[in-house]
């Protein structure tokens, strides 16, 4: 049993590394902006949370197409923040000091990122704002689901579908779905490789985690998420230094 978690655990560390650096290498080495569009009752009242993945999703290829790897990863764990903050103020949950601290430092290092970014950008930064309250808002509806009506793979596929459709339509209003004929690498293998790449890496990297919580407690799931993080804030800014 040891083992399986090992093993499930270095999947997700391998899969969230692999994915978030072919995603800044199509976002930024290729330059490609646009929309990846890989990417009952029970269904319709997660609908809003689909809405705000496709946020999620949308905001966080523009605003990772503009920022270092660390700076983005950085943001997006401020949403963490969202989380702490409605579970105390509006849920009046118990909240630990260890948690309240933790929340604290995030926020005191997102909000010194930008008086200390060499490369800053109004507009890297102004999507990963959106994106870190899109997330925000999508865990604190994920966690006010009830247990019994969609599993964590159930809302994945259904967010995967959802953005599909959406981005689909709204590429055109846009202006995305004429822009991307005039891309410099439409044609190249490496771009088609690279996106195909992504969207296998984002399924396993979804698998992988729902794998993760089910057969681990909160403490060791999060133990993991935080060594992948660590891993990938190292390698993906070493990675792209040297190319």
């Amino acid at each position: 049993m040891c083992m399986r978690r090992g093993l499930v655990g270095l999947s997700f560390c391998t899969c969230y590394l692999a994915f978030y650096l072919t995603n800044k290498y199509v976002l930024s080495v290729l330059k490609f902006t646009y929309p990846t569009l890989f990417q009952g009752s029970n269904v319709l009242t997660w609908l809003p949370a689909s809405v705000l993945f496709v946020g999620i999703i949308y905001a966080g290829s523009r605003a990772l197409s503009r920022l270092a790897i660390p700076v983005f990863l950085t943001l997006h764990n401020a949403a963490e923040v969202i989380i702490c903050g409605h579970q105390k103020c509006f849920r009046k949950e118990k909240t630990s000091p260890a948690r309240i601290c933790s929340a604290l430092f995030l926020l005191a290092a997102a909000g010194c990122l930008p008086f200390n970014d060499a490369q800053f950008d109004p507009d890297g930064y102004f999507w990963a704002v959106i994106h870190l309250f899109c997330m925000g808002a999508y865990k604190i509806l994920q966690k006010s689901q009830k247990p019994n009506a969609l599993s964590d793979i159930d809302q994945q596929y259904l967010n995967y579908i959802f953005s599909v459709v959406l981005l689909a339509f709204a590429s055109h209003p846009t202006g995305d779905l004429l822009s991307v004929l005039d891309f410099p690498f439409l044609y190249f293998y490496r771009f088609h490789g690279s996106c195909c790449a992504s969207g296998f890496l984002g399924f396993f990297l979804m698998f992988s985690t729902a794998k993760l919580k089910s057969l681990m407690a909160p403490g060791q799931c999060a133990a993991w998420i935080f060594f992948a993080k660590s891993n990938q804030l190292w390698q993906g800014e070493q990675f792209f230094m040297e190319n």
